[in-house]
């Protein structure tokens, strides 16, 4: 390939990747400034196992919202004008849940305002604080695997070298034997 093609194909890299989106609502997180709220998510909680979100109204009029949790409705209500409200949503332990955010209307009745992925990565059982025993560390046991097997292959070449090479005792009269 010519050094003017490969200029010209850079060139042509450069110029899609510089233009970017035709709109900023087009990058995940993003807001669209037509929306009337816009919702923000926190992680979940260990001790709840909820994740608290927080839709807050940019407009000067109450807004209808329906919260949604991997497409069941778990909260719904209205937004006063320029405030926020804060909801609690569920989310099962090792479990992740799409929640959704939707404004409510007489004219539409569901308009998506923004989605979100949580994952509820909580350690289980009683102790917060530490992983539940599973036993011994797999690098002690892998050590020890490694030194039994170094043994066995020495011992394995210590009777081989003792084995080999070895000459045939011959009778003093054959033509082979290194004395005759």
């Amino acid at each position: 390939m010519r050094i003017g093609t490969r200029l010209a194909l850079a060139a042509l890299a450069v110029g899609a990747a510089a233009s970017g989106p035709a709109s900023a609502s087009a990058w995940p997180g993003a807001s669209d400034s037509g929306d009337a709220f816009t919702m923000t998510v926190d992680d979940v909680g260990c001790r709840s196992g909820r994740a608290k979100v927080t839709l807050r109204n940019q407009t000067r009029q109450a807004v209808r919202f329906d919260l949604k949790s991997d497409a069941v409705s778990v909260a719904s209500g209205s937004i006063p004008a320029r405030k926020s409200v804060v909801r609690q949503v569920p989310v099962g332990k090792g479990s992740r849940a799409e929640i959704e955010a939707y404004q409510v209307t007489e004219h539409q009745p569901e308009t998506l305002i923004d989605s979100t992925r949580v994952k509820n990565d909580c350690p289980w059982g009683h102790r917060t604080g530490q992983l539940p025993f599973t036993g011994p560390p797999a690098d002690l046991m892998a050590k020890l695997a490694t030194a039994g097997g170094l043994v066995v292959m020495g011992g394995i070449f210590w009777w081989y070298g003792s084995v080999w090479p070895r000459r045939p005792d011959l009778p003093k009269g054959c033509p082979t034997s290194p004395t005759g």
